[in-house]
């Protein structure tokens, strides 16, 4: 995309933004408070403004929680409450993990190990993506920056075998997708999604049960999308994979540190945490950031040192914030009980089936137009609640229907971060035109996961 195509962009987010905003203002909208109408306006204002990237998102969302405050929507306690939930910390703990984890050069290790055992052709190739995706999803809390340590692996394997330029924007773009479906397997997969999704629902969802809940369908996911990616990106050429410079970058990594032992260390206490949260009763945010803490200290850690704060983006905490305050505020001041009458159907279906079909219906299409999966959880999950709740459907299994359709569903870069961090010839090779065509093909699979998910989650109880 050309400057002063961004800069247009730009410019008509920045506009569309501020007229919505007056707009919803000034319409004699009926059954809402005052409160909730400019909660409404300042709400949409904002989500235009992250699906244009009118500003960073740390800025549109820092705007938006100060004039909440000053237009006296909420009281700043209601406002700011989301920085009194474990989820910001969770946040933060996970960026320090991944950058020790990074840092320490022990997820690289792993990666090449396992590129050396493994792969052996372009099919191998996209296989081993997933299942690194999925080996390092567990002790590393991120999506980026697995996806990033996988790439510069990838880079490696894309040089040694001297694959074209065609190619390697395959294989990029493969890094970024793949980290999409396997990020929702685990609860700590996706530090910022997975956490925001459990407090949307209302309820608690500890690390196995979100596994025995979203594990299987999300496993799914990732084999569906997996074989799509096989199908609409065929190489060029037969690929043969020269090992040998692998085999040197990984000598060159010497015998295991001190720091990746003491990584290593950290790690499975950290796993082990988070499997008996069941057991112990401390939320998953707050020990991730206890461990990361401990992992700076000397004698028992040395891990993390202070430069490494530096990798906690304050935009992401704001962006996070922001859009959970959207559900609080919408909740306090009416906003979403308004949206629930106004907007969505009379009717749902007593099949649910049908019912999971409609949510992922709305969902996409609310995707499609906000252009955020955070935005569209805070907006829907509360409005669907409302209606779901009275039919004696879970609040869990409502909020994860609309949680998997918008998680699975991307047709342009800025649907879904995980795809849009890795576009560029500088980070995973590829375009916009790899993503549309993945993206369209994706759309069918969002629909055949949430009907298996009604399936599966007859089966254990949780409709």
């Amino acid at each position: 995309m050309s400057t002063s195509m961004t800069i247009n962009k730009k410019i008509i987010g920045f506009i569309f933004g501020i007229s919505a905003a007056i707009t919803i203002n000034l319409l004699p909208l009926r059954g809402i408070s005052p409160q909730g109408k400019m909660s409404l306006g300042l709400t949409m204002m904002t989500v235009l403004f992250w699906a244009f990237q009118t500003v960073q998102s740390g800025y549109a969302s820092g705007l938006y929680l100060v004039l909440l405050i000053i237009f006296k929507v909420a009281e700043p306690s209601v406002v700011f409450s989301p920085f009194y939930s474990s989820t910001i910390y969770l946040v933060i703990g996970a960026y320090l993990i991944a950058s020790a984890v990074k840092s320490s050069g022990l997820g690289e290790r792993i990666a090449y190990a396992f590129i050396i055992k493994f792969v052996h052709s372009y099919k191998s190739i996209i296989y081993s993506i997933f299942m690194l995706t999925f080996i390092l999803s567990i002790i590393i809390p991120h999506p980026w920056p697995r996806a990033f340590i996988i790439m510069s692996v990838m880079d490696v394997v894309i040089k040694s075998a001297n694959i074209s330029k065609e190619d390697r924007a395959k294989i990029g773009f493969s890094v970024f997708a793949a980290a999409v479906p396997v990020s929702m397997i685990f609860l700590t997969g996706d530090s910022v999604l997975n956490p925001l999704t459990v407090q949307a629902s209302g309820e608690s969802i500890g690390y196995i049960q979100w596994f025995i809940f979203m594990g299987p369908p999300n496993i799914i996911a990732s084999i569906l999308t997996c074989i799509l990616i096989l199908i609409l990106f065929k190489p060029t050429q037969e690929i043969k994979i020269n090992k040998d410079e692998i085999n040197k970058k990984l000598f060159n990594l010497g015998r295991l540190s001190n720091t990746e032992k003491r990584t290593v260390v950290w790690l499975t206490i950290a796993v082990v945490l988070w499997m008996t949260d069941f057991i112990h009763g401390i939320e998953i945010g707050w020990v991730t950031f206890f461990i990361a803490m401990l992992m700076s200290f000397p004698v028992i850690g040395e891990v993390l040192s202070p430069k490494q704060w530096q990798e906690v983006p304050i935009n992401v905490l704001l962006f996070l914030g922001a859009a959970m305050a959207i559900s609080k505020v919408g909740s306090v001041t009416g906003m979403n009980g308004w949206i629930a009458e106004t907007i969505l159907p009379s009717y749902f279906p007593d099949n649910p089936y049908y019912l999971a079909v409609i949510i992922a219906t709305i969902s996409v299409i609310l995707h499609m137009v906000l252009g955020s999966v955070v935005a569209v959880l805070g907006i829907a999950v509360p409005a669907l609640l409302i209606f779901t709740s009275s039919m004696g459907i879970s609040p869990v299994a409502t909020t994860l229907l609309v949680c998997t359709s918008i998680s699975i569903h991307y047709i342009l870069p800025f649907h879904h971060l995980d795809v849009l961090v890795g576009l560029g010839e500088e980070n995973g090779h590829y375009g916009q035109e790899e993503v549309i065509r993945l993206g369209t093909a994706l759309t069918v699979v969002v629909f055949i996961v949430v009907i298996f998910e009604v399936f599966y989650w007859k089966l254990i109880g949780l409709l």
